[in-house]
């Protein structure tokens, strides 16, 4: 099974006894060795199927006797490729590192229903060097380089190891919090404290599975945030500042609703928060006002301390005016 895996084709098999009754995803990576998430990515894809129709859901339980396909495309067509076409900024780059300021809308790499016109596929087509990177045995082959990741509807400065020895070092900085990361948000409702700390764990949320949450059985994270600005017109809105000293999934989005303040344009984790005017006549639909501003780091070389800036994209400047900025 375990070839399968590894040379692509197409698996088919009859549901044996022994796995009647089960998810489908754990029987498709039990029977081909895959990991899970690489079968939820199969599933989300449309490519793992029973009896012949498609699986929409990776929960749907087996039956003795049904005819379970998957197919397992060729590892080269499911990693990154050269893509020329994708738009992006370069604030920096040298032999060690590229900064990326990334537009919004834009998928960093690789993941569920994204197989192709990713950030990765373009740096690879700017910096070929990063081929090599992906062959090395520092990081995952499919996010050469990628030491942290902005979602898609961020924009913002994201940096971007170009060597083994640069990966290892801007990935113990991210780790290790030394790292200096700085965001701008636009927040629903007036923040009343000049500043604050949110210091909540972040997991997985139990409700809901796809999305994160201030969870107990969560990893540690803290989110410092200051008031830049607050607005009354033409709603209650106020523009923060927020520092990461950790770096956990939609960390600044989970904590920024945690204490009633969602960010503009977040239908994710609004909750019963009404919608932003702003957004609905503004911003493009699935765009956060989330915007990734300045970037600290030691420079893998030297160790010297190096930051870059990125002013806010013309989009959230236009929400700004019309809240009288």
């Amino acid at each position: 099974m375990s070839d399968a895996a590894v040379t692509g084709g197409v698996f088919e098999t009859v549901v044996p006894a022994t796995l009647g009754g089960e998810r489908v995803d754990r029987a498709v990576a039990l029977l081909t060795g895959l990991p899970r998430s690489a079968v939820t990515q199969m599933v989300n894809e449309g490519r793992v199927a029973v009896d012949g129709e498609r699986v929409d859901v990776r929960s749907r339980t087996l039956m003795i006797g049904q005819t379970l396909r998957v197919d397992i495309a060729p590892s080269v067509e499911d990693g990154p490729r050269a893509d020329a076409a994708v738009a992006f900024s370069v604030v920096h780059e040298d032999p060690h590192l590229i900064v990326v300021d990334k537009p919004a809308g834009l998928v960093v790499h690789h993941g569920a229903g994204h197989s192709g016109g990713t950030l990765v596929d373009g740096l690879l087509s700017r910096f070929p060097d990063l081929t090599e990177l992906a062959a090395a045995a520092d990081g995952d082959p499919n996010r050469p380089g990628v030491v942290h990741r902005l979602d898609k509807g961020t924009s913002g400065l994201l940096v971007v190891a170009r060597s083994p020895e640069a990966f290892s070092s801007l990935s113990r900085q991210l780790r290790e919090h030394t790292a200096g990361r700085h965001y701008r948000a636009l927040v629903a409702g007036l923040v009343e404290a000049d500043a604050g700390v949110v210091d909540a764990p972040i997991g997985r949320s139990p409700r809901q599975p796809t999305r994160m949450a201030v969870t107990r059985s969560g990893r540690p994270a803290r989110t410092a945030y200051t008031v830049v600005a607050r607005y009354r017109e033409p709603q209650e809105a106020t523009l923060v500042e927020a520092t990461l000293d950790t770096g956990r999934t939609h960390q600044v989005r989970v904590h920024l609703a945690a204490i009633g303040h969602p960010v503009f344009g977040d239908d994710r984790y609004r909750g019963t928060v009404p919608r932003p005017i702003a957004t609905g006549t503004s911003l493009a639909p699935g765009r956060l006002f989330l915007h990734a501003y300045r970037l600290s780091l030691d420079h893998p070389e030297d160790g010297s301390r190096r930051t870059w800036e990125s002013p806010l994209p013309p989009d959230l400047e236009a929400v700004l005016r019309l809240h009288g900025s």
